[in-house]
């Protein structure tokens, strides 16, 4: 194998270096029947090794000049990072124009492919869904205060949570995420993401904290309990953003009709409670959203008496702007489809960062820099 010494500040002993030729053999020469989904950088493919194992193989295209830098950085990141809500790196490889990442395989795919499937979210009921809402809650805070190294993830969305065979969430595609200095509370950077998911102050002004990634996990939350999208223009027009209309039901005291009728079992107390810290993590002053311990200890103890939230981001005063959102892709095994997409209106707040094209909701950034 040439071009690649994996660094043992990086690569533990657990982590291996795979051959090309074993992910070949892996994959069936990337048989496009062992495909998972395709990204605009690359695709995944299922792959079974030698001794059995099932695997997912990221292969990222040979063309694409940020897709070194989302390798690297995820082979640094992800490597040093273990957790049960975190999705495992097994290895990875690079072999001349080939770079290969190698995970776990998920035969449930992501929270996306159950989440919005008109039956398979039949088969999310409350106490799934609620131990799904505290398994990404725990993984974030482990990468923003208990791992070694401080990271933003700066893409947490419904696709980017891949789900084991007891519906256990693991946080996955680091390709995006940022180390974060100890010593700041927030940096300014190009703006890396995916708009639906991105506070006003990052989407706007490149402005990054830890409070991004809880702003995402506020939008996530409250798809899990809708069982929606962020973003749909097939629903009535004054329902079609999630936040603005959970925010809309919220201070008409109707916050419930918000919980999706195909959950089983739904806890009324745990809902409401979970909707109501929703809305704490989307508030547009960032200063105002919790930390991610606050968030655990608000959503697992009702002893904890909640604040109440102010207006969430882009909650539109007079007439909102409707973007269509693209489709969903098949998995999140191959869901990394960044687009480049730097201005954009989003529910009537207008992002003006740099030059552009209009982003729709789920377009990601890819201007990255060197971390």
């Amino acid at each position: 194998m040439h071009g690649f010494s994996p660094e043992p500040a990086f690569m533990g002993e657990q982590n291996l270096v795979f051959s090309l030729q074993a992910l070949v053999e892996a994959t069936d020469n990337f048989n496009d029947n062992n495909k998972l989904g395709q990204g605009g950088f690359g695709a995944v493919y299922k792959g079974i090794t030698s001794d059995g194992n099932e695997i997912a193989v990221k292969k990222l295209s040979a063309k694409s000049k940020q897709g070194k830098k989302e390798f690297m950085n995820e082979v640094k990141l992800v490597a040093n990072v273990q957790h049960r809500n975190l999705a495992r790196l097994l290895g990875c490889c690079v072999e001349g124009n080939e770079r290969l990442l190698v995970y776990d395989y998920f035969p449930n795919k992501s929270l996306d492919t159950f989440l919005f499937d008109v039956e398979k979210r039949k088969e999310l009921d409350w106490e799934k869904r609620y131990n799904i809402i505290i398994g990404i809650a725990r993984g974030i805070l482990y990468l923003h205060q208990e791992s070694q190294l401080r990271i933003i993830h700066r893409d947490i969305k419904a696709n980017n949570i891949l789900l084991d065979h007891k519906l256990n969430p693991k946080i996955a595609d680091f390709g995006l995420a940022k180390l974060f200095p100890e010593d700041k509370t927030h940096i300014h950077t190009r703006v890396a993401g995916t708009y639906g998911y991105m506070p006003p102050e990052y989407a706007m002004r490149g402005q990054l904290s830890v409070k991004v990634d809880v702003y995402s996990f506020g939008v996530v939350l409250l798809e899990i309990i809708s069982g929606r999208k962020n973003n749909d223009n097939h629903l009535p027009y004054d329902m079609q953003h999630l936040v603005e209309w959970a925010w809309k039901l919220f201070q008409g005291g109707n916050a419930l009709n918000m919980a999706d009728s195909e959950a089983s079992g739904v806890s009324e107390e745990e809902a409401l409670r979970c909707i109501h810290v929703g809305l704490l993590c989307v508030q547009a002053n960032a200063t105002f959203r919790p930390v991610m311990s606050d968030v655990i200890t608000m959503l697992s103890s009702s002893s904890v008496t909640l604040p109440n939230p102010s207006k969430p981001a882009f909650v539109s005063t007079g007439e909102s702007h409707s973007l269509k959102p693209e489709p969903m892709s098949m998995s999140s095994w191959g869901n990394d489809e960044d687009k480049i997409v730097t201005t954009s209106q989003i529910s009537g707040a207008t992002t003006t960062s740099s030059p552009g094209i209009r982003s729709v909701n789920e377009a990601s950034i890819t201007e990255v820099e060197a971390r």
